[in-house]
């Protein structure tokens, strides 16, 4: 099936992690406010239902998990059976993951990686195919600026953002030659549901044997983001698409509370950055 008619000129945008509260769903708005067709995505529609009264003429919403490759397929190819194209893929689905790295159970650690890492990856490989013919199109990975400066108690979901930063380096070299572009978006403190679904997966584990002295300090960094000065997910949002939308994309793209400080911190020999953040995590 063909392109219609009114997304042959509209970019069609493929966003994971659209539940509502989330840094995904205020993206999805926020294109479809600059006239962009979204196919906007969680693992439930459910999860997504604020969006299902809006404009159906600009949203689409379909189910997909990130870690199911055939999930991944079927949105894809609903995608390019109605509107023959997908010209910008957001990948912004992710899940945090605390606690001290020698006693989180490795099981919780390969889902963060799974998730963060692999399901990126996945939707890369899954859509690009699409693009390269069109010599055109426009990756967005979702990275965070916990990757700039990691700190104790949040090891692991670190370490997954400094992974995606990494795999946006290479890809945003290795597909310019079809005309993709890669943008690397850093979030730092947004106001999300992100806090929440956090300490859900935390009060999951496993009581610590050797760090429970710092059991406060740990279980406080599941909503380290979501302060009072945290910056809105509309505002990120709206700035985000701005910079996306533009003919030639950033390379990075870092907006919100606590960027500016991470930046610092990225930069700050070892030692000096160490002390500020063990004295700020309570470590």
């Amino acid at each position: 099936m063909g392109a219609s008619i009114s997304s042959k000129e509209q970019p069609v945008v493929l966003i994971t992690g659209c539940s509502e509260g989330g840094i995904g769903n205020c993206l999805a708005r926020a294109f479809a406010n600059q006239n962009c067709i979204v196919i906007a995505t969680s693992r439930s529609l459910s999860s997504m239902r604020d969006l299902q009264g809006e404009d159906q003429d600009k949203f689409f919403l379909q189910e997909l998990d990130v870690v199911n490759e055939e999930s991944i397929n079927k949105v894809v190819n609903f995608a390019i059976e109605k509107f023959g194209k997908i010209d910008i893929l957001v990948n912004n689905a992710g899940i945090h993951c605390v606690g001290p790295l020698v006693e989180i159970p490795l099981s919780s650690i390969e889902n963060t990686f799974n998730t963060n890492v692999y399901g990126p990856m996945r939707m890369v490989q899954a859509v690009v195919p699409h693009m390269i013919p069109r010599r055109k199109g426009k990756i967005v990975n979702v990275g965070s600026v916990a990757a700039l400066a990691p700190g104790p108690w949040a090891g692991a979901y670190s370490a997954t953002k400094c992974a995606i930063h990494s795999l946006s380096d290479t890809l945003r070299i290795e597909l310019r030659v079809f005309g993709i572009s890669v943008t690397t978006v850093v979030p730092g403190a947004v106001k999300s549901n992100f806090g929440n679904a956090s300490e859900t997966r935390y009060n999951r584990l496993p009581e610590w044997k050797f760090y429970k002295a710092f059991a406060d300090a740990i279980r406080s960094r599941t909503t380290l983001s979501q302060g009072p000065k945290s910056t809105p997910g509309e505002e990120l949002a709206k700035n985000t698409v701005a910079a996306v939308l533009k003919k030639n994309p950033p390379a990075w793209f870092s907006y919100g509370r606590l960027s500016f400080v991470s930046a610092i911190l990225y930069h700050l020999p070892l030692c000096i950055r160490d002390f500020i953040l063990r004295m700020a995590m309570k470590a």
